[in-house]
């Protein structure tokens, strides 16, 4: 049974469907990138798991049992960050903790440790007495990640915790994201699609309200190889020195086309081939490089991007 079952799930406002019977299941222990363009209905849908919006239709279970029918039991095992990480700015971070440990009942000796434990694992014992108002951005995102584990919830869901943050920054978020994520599971959307290579072992990406991909974060990366040149395509990088490179390149069986670089380096040729995906021309192009005594620099098939496979699932119809 897995642990996070979210089955046919819609939600609507006004004549605007934001979500459209979103179906995906997620075990215990892993970390999922949430991915999609703005108004896809990302945020919706994290919205729904947390009870924040009751679905219009379908229904949500934690471990086999609907929200709806376990209530405030359910919510006491989720915590959840906002896109917007709302703070109280003029309550010092002890005081606000503290507020946040009275909303989650926790009381005696479970209280202090679980509040050491969070101040601990986000590293802000450094402005523990400091008023919210006078904290930097990465500091606030920590106190934001502070009180959504604050109750040690079995799932976590984080709505674009880096944004607005600077570099240095969001590597310091992303490492604590990695680290939480090894004892408890965790949702993550953000529009960085590289921390989601760096942070996440599965994706979903969703599109104008319905869940386009699903599944492990390298097995999409390897189906994007090739997005950008079409269907059924590759694309092999070549950059070599000798007669007619690119005319000999583009004779090759399988070639659709031969794109040459914006500028040659020293007598070289640089060119990106368009090949059909069904074999690996590699082999054929270094004999060839043997047989017409070029000298090869380059030759490598171009790994697919997340960026590639985001912007074909997402444009499609847009």
């Amino acid at each position: 049974m897995p642990f996070l079952s979210v089955d046919g799930i819609s939600k609507r406002f006004g004549g605007v469907t934001a979500v459209d019977q979103v179906s995906f299941a997620i075990d215990r222990g892993q970390v999922v990138g949430f991915l999609g363009p703005n108004g896809a209905g990302k945020s919706t849908t994290m919205r729904m798991i947390t009870q924040f919006y009751e679905p219009d239709a379908g229904t949500i279970s934690l471990d086999g049992v609907p929200l709806a029918d376990s209530g405030r039991a359910a919510k006491r095992r989720i915590g959840y960050l906002a896109e917007n990480n709302p703070l109280y700015e003029d309550m010092l971070v002890h005081d606000y903790l503290a507020f946040i440990a009275d909303l989650r009942e926790l009381a005696g000796p479970p209280r202090g440790q679980a509040m050491d434990a969070a101040v601990a694992a986000t590293g802000i014992e450094s402005v523990y007495y400091r008023p919210i108002a006078e904290l930097s951005k990465g500091f606030r995102q920590r106190v934001g990640l502070a009180q959504a584990i604050l109750h040690r919830p079995d799932l976590l869901v984080l709505d674009e915790p880096t944004e607005g943050l600077d570099p240095n920054q969001r590597v310091e978020i992303r490492r604590l994201i990695g680290a939480l994520g090894k004892d408890r599971t965790v949702i993550l959307s953000t529009h960085v699609l590289s921390e989601v290579q760096q942070t996440c072992s599965r994706l979903l990406i969703i599109s104008r309200g319905k869940i386009v991909a699903d599944g492990p974060v390298d097995q999409l990366i390897a189906k994007a190889a090739g997005a950008g040149a079409g269907a059924g395509a590759i694309e092999i990088a070549v950059e070599a020195a000798g007669a007619g490179v690119a005319e000999a390149l583009g004779r090759l069986s399988g070639v659709r086309r031969v794109t040459p670089a914006p500028v040659a380096v020293d007598g070289r040729v640089a060119v990106t081939l368009t090949a059909d995906g069904s074999r690996d021309l590699r082999p054929e192009i270094f004999a060839l490089a043997q047989s017409r005594g070029w000298t090869l620099y380059e030759l490598h098939r171009q790994a697919g991007t997340l960026e590639d496979l985001f912007q074909q699932l997402t444009q499609k119809g847009a």
